[in-house]
């Protein structure tokens, strides 16, 4: 029977992953604020949020009892490992992409008014992922896998700069969309991340720890993410590239 619901909820996690995943790219590439960005947006932020849940019911199932919800790793990764990478580092990254898809919508539903983003869940989140981050990193340090370290560094550094921009005072006008963007692109990432390197256990149980399975979408997500705010400056007006190109003009 536990089998069974945890089987249940991995097919919900795919179909909700999935819809994540395609509805990702019309926001990332299409004309921005416009009724498809908007549209696909929601949809995106849903899908994520879902995913980010059952992701977390998943993770607790793993870590209660890892081997009977993973019978396919049974002889090929300990009990120890798989409650690790499966239970402990899913929960961190679960939690994570729950924090990444809320600051991100709350972020562009508030804009400027940073103060409005300041509610007890999003702040909550903040330090959630922290503590998951620093739990992760902890586990990854007892049964040596440096994965899991690494990947504890993105969870502590999302939520201190997420709480650096929840408190700051007088903003760039422009940093609302530029939170937005790389907390939703930052979901992106993990729900490929997700597919590529959680997914890739099923298939190919040996490619579970390959970089290249975690380092093509990561890669990927920070070339969309320095893209889109070095247009959000230029549309701004803030970019360093034109100011250092008049500088130099200046002095010839």
């Amino acid at each position: 029977m536990e089998l069974l619901l945890f089987r249940c909820l991995v097919a919900a996690h795919i179909a909700a992953g999935a819809t994540g995943a395609i509805a990702f790219w019309i926001p990332v590439v299409g004309r921005k604020g416009d009724v498809n960005h908007r549209k696909w947006g929601r949809i995106f932020t849903k899908a994520i949020l879902i995913t980010g849940c059952l992701a977390l019911t998943m993770s607790l199932f793993t870590l209660y009892d890892p081997m009977t919800v993973h019978p396919h790793l049974v002889g090929r990764f300990d009990a120890d490992f798989v409650r690790g990478m499966f239970g402990v580092m899913m929960l961190h990254n679960a939690i994570l992409t729950l924090n990444l898809a809320w600051y991100g919508w709350l972020c562009v539903q508030n804009r400027r008014n940073v103060a409005a983003n300041r509610t007890p869940l999003n702040v909550a989140l903040q330090v959630l992922v922290m503590i998951a981050a620093v739990f992760c990193a902890w586990d990854g340090a007892r049964i040596h896998q440096p994965l899991m370290m690494l990947i504890s560094v993105v969870g502590m550094a999302t939520g201190i700069t997420n709480l650096l921009f929840l408190y700051s005072h007088n903003p760039s006008p422009v940093m609302w969309l530029k939170e937005h963007v790389k907390a939703l692109v930052g979901a992106g990432i993990s729900v490929y991340t997700a597919f590529l390197a959680f997914g890739s256990v099923r298939l190919f149980p040996a490619l579970a720890l390959n970089p290249a399975m975690w380092s093509v979408p990561l890669v990927t997500g920070l070339i969309i993410l320095i893209y889109h705010r070095i247009r959000i400056d230029q549309k701004a007006g803030i970019s360093v590239i034109p100011q250092l190109r008049r500088r130099a003009a200046a002095s010839d």
